[in-house]
C-alpha cells in the first residue's frame, strides 16, 4: 500500500489551497431554511466534526456494509456532510486497502478501499484519514481510522430511515437528505464554491 505523507509535510504543502478557499464565491442563490434545516451555505470553512443526524446505514448487494450509531459527520460551506462510521461498526472483510491516496487541504491524506464481496468488487467505495489534520479544528483528530462511504458508488445510504442522494458530480462524499438545502457544490459551474 501507498505510504501516507506526514502532517507536517501536508501542512507546508496546504497553505495556498487553503487561502483560495477562504476566497472562494457564493452562488447568486441559496435556497431558504425553514426550522428543521441546515444550509450548507451556514456550514463553516474549514470544516467541523459534528455528529450524526440520526443512526447511519449503508448496503450494498443485499448486505449491511456498515450501521452505527456513533456516526460522526465533517460540515464544510458548500459541501453535502460526509458520515464517518467507526471500523468497529463496519462488516468485517469487506474493505480491502488500495494504493489510492488522495489529499483535503482541510482534513490531510485519505487512504481508499475497495468494496469486495462475493462476487462484487466497487472500487474505491469508501476511504478514511488515518491521521487527519487537526491544526484548524482539534475535532478533526475524532475521525481517524473512520470510514467514509461515497453513497454514489453504493446501493443505499441511510440517516435514519432516509435514503440519502448522494452529492453532485461524483467527486465528493456527501449525503444529502431532505433537510440539507443548497446549491450543493459539485456539479457544473461550482468549482469555486
Amino acid at each position: 500500500m501507498q505510504k501516507i505523507p506526514d502532517k507536517k509535510w501536508l501542512l507546508e504543502r496546504v497553505g495556498g489551497a487553503r487561502d483560495a478557499w477562504r476566497n472562494s464565491v457564493r452562488p447568486a442563490r441559496i435556497e431558504p431554511v425553514a426550522a428543521g434545516e441546515e444550509s450548507v451555505w451556514d456550514y463553516p470553512r474549514p470544516p467541523q466534526v459534528r455528529g450524526a443526524l440520526g443512526p447511519v446505514r449503508v448496503e450494498h448487494a443485499g448486505q449491511v456494509i456498515a450501521k452505527s450509531d456513533r456516526a460522526l459527520r465533517v460540515v464544510e460551506t458548500a459541501g453535502a456532510p460526509v458520515y464517518f462510521v467507526p471500523r468497529d461498526d463496519v462488516a468485517d472483510g469487506v474493505l480491502r486497502e488500495t494504493d489510492y491516496v488522495t489529499v483535503c487541504e482541510w482534513k490531510g491524506a485519505a487512504v481508499h478501499y475497495d468494496l469486495v464481496l462475493p462476487g462484487v468488487r466497487v472500487e474505491h467505495a469508501a476511504f478514511a484519514y488515518p491521521e487527519p489534520l487537526d491544526d484548524l479544528d482539534a475535532n478533526m483528530a475524532r475521525i481517524a481510522g473512520w470510514v467514509a462511504f461515497y453513497p454514489a458508488r453504493v446501493d443505499a445510504c441511510f440517516v435514519g430511515s432516509e435514503k440519502v442522494v448522494p452529492q453532485p458530480g461524483g467527486y465528493y462524499a456527501g449525503w444529502v437528505t431532505r433537510a440539507i438545502k443548497g446549491p450543493i457544490k459539485g456539479g457544473p459551474g461550482s468549482q469555486n464554491w
